[in-house]
């Protein structure tokens, strides 16, 4: 059975936040019996992504209010 994991991609410093936030992305293992796959990257995320949904205006592609800067 293939495994998913959160893995932290980078560390970086968020000026809407004012502090360090970790940008983890989603990677999906392949199952044993399929070892010669390479693992995928599926997702990206915030670990501040729901502080910064309650800010009043859009902030990045992570937390899904402003499509057009991703950070990543």
């Amino acid at each position: 059975m293939a495994e998913k994991t959160w893995q932290v991609e980078e560390i970086k410093h968020c000026a809407h936040i004012g502090h360090e936030v970790a940008i983890e992305s989603e990677v999906v293992y392949p199952a044993e019996h399929l070892p010669d796959q390479p693992p995928h990257v599926v997702a990206h995320r915030c670990s501040f992504g729901i502080e910064c949904n309650m800010i009043d205006h859009p902030v990045c592609a992570l937390c899904g209010t402003n499509p057009d800067v991703n950070p990543v």
